[in-house]
């Protein structure tokens, strides 16, 4: 499989969870009836289903793209300011309110010190919500041929506009990481427990505290994502076992990173396989399907699983019937493909 069908499985996927979620953000119990009548309906060209708009999650993936593929450069800045414009010409894509103090922050200061206003969120602890991970797509893959480290410093720049806490940021570096691992992994499978193993691998060196860090934080939120990437191996090995309540329990399906990054990855890695309660073969649509089916902040959690397995399986694993519901689809792809063909 060839590298712009990865590119745009990966930016298209994030999309598609994205559009596909939105509609059930917020329910904790959803029926596996209702859930297979919408996926199976949206495959249906007989039948007519309403059109679905993308969310936050996707507006400011755009954002980021975009700034890549025209500076064909790292520019914290312009992305800044890329988010800033978009929330004011499209304010109701469902944008959390602190993010939105942000983006009037930046604006009223004209951009002068692009992370002092998330910095001075909560206390001056800065925000852990996963807005920075929902959007690190285009990150992971302009660097996805540079080493590692350059991978979690540009993850870490970019959350910092507005994530400022260490939890915020990383759960950004892990879901850049999980993307990149996906996209770079050769075969048409993966094994979970060595996909899981590289990053802990990973986070345990981001997770670390320095010993400025150690006097300055409170050492308990160290090594927060090895655990949770720990409980994914545990839930793995359990296969079949696992209830829905079980991964909601362990590993969360909740608007913080922590609560969702890692609960995104086990939904891939999970999904490669079959699901009782998921009626389809097909392993991409297997992954939105079930990320819709823990609940919680549906959309965010989709596509987040949805860039990882675009990722994966590339774009010829993305039903038709998805893309002809969704709003944004083309813009996407070009970014995709412009991405990919970026000469830097």
């Amino acid at each position: 499989m060839n590298l712009t069908s990865k590119f745009r499985g990966c930016l298209i996927g994030g999309l598609l969870g994205d559009c596909l979620g939105a509609p059930f953000e917020g329910e904790n119990r959803i029926s596996k009836s209702v859930l297979n009548s919408y996926f199976n309906r949206l495959l249906d060209p007989s039948l007519k289903v309403p059109y679905k708009s993308y969310t936050d999650d996707s507006a400011m993936t755009k954002c980021i793209a975009s700034s890549l593929v025209e500076k064909k450069e790292f520019h914290v800045t312009d992305i800044a300011k890329r988010f800033v414009k978009e929330y004011y010409a499209e304010p109701n894509r469902g944008y959390g309110k602190n993010v939105v103090d942000v983006f009037a922050a930046l604006r009223a200061s004209g951009f002068k010190d692009v992370f002092a206003p998330a910095a001075r969120q909560f206390g001056g602890t800065g925000s852990y919500g996963n807005g920075a991970a929902m959007r690190i797509a285009p990150i992971a893959l302009f660097t996805h041929s540079e080493p590692i480290p350059v991978v979690i410093d540009m993850s870490k720049q970019s959350a910092k506009v507005t994530h400022a806490n260490r939890l915020g940021y990383n759960g950004a570096i892990l879901q850049a990481v999980a993307i990149r691992d996906a996209l770079l992994h050769k075969g048409e499978n993966i094994n979970p427990l060595t996909f899981v193993e590289r990053l802990i691998s990973c986070m345990r060196m981001v997770e670390k505290y320095t010993e400025e860090e150690i006097i300055d934080h409170n050492k308990k939120s160290e090594y927060i994502y090895c655990s949770a990437l720990e409980k994914i191996k545990f839930l793995l090995e359990k296969g079949n076992d696992v209830s829905i309540s079980d991964v909601v329990d362990s590993l969360g399906n909740e608007i913080s990173a922590p609560g969702s990054v890692p609960t995104a990855i086990y939904v891939f890695l999970r999904a490669q396989k079959q699901i009782e309660a998921v009626e389809t073969d097909n392993p991409f649509q297997r992954t939105i399907h079930y990320a819709v089916s823990l609940g919680g902040d549906t959309d965010t959690i989709a596509a987040m699983a949805g860039n990882i397995a675009g990722a994966f399986y590339g774009v010829e694993k993305i039903p038709e019937g998805f893309m002809h519901h969704c709003e944004g689809v083309e813009e996407m792809n070009k970014l995709a493909k412009d991405l990919v063909n970026l000469d830097r």
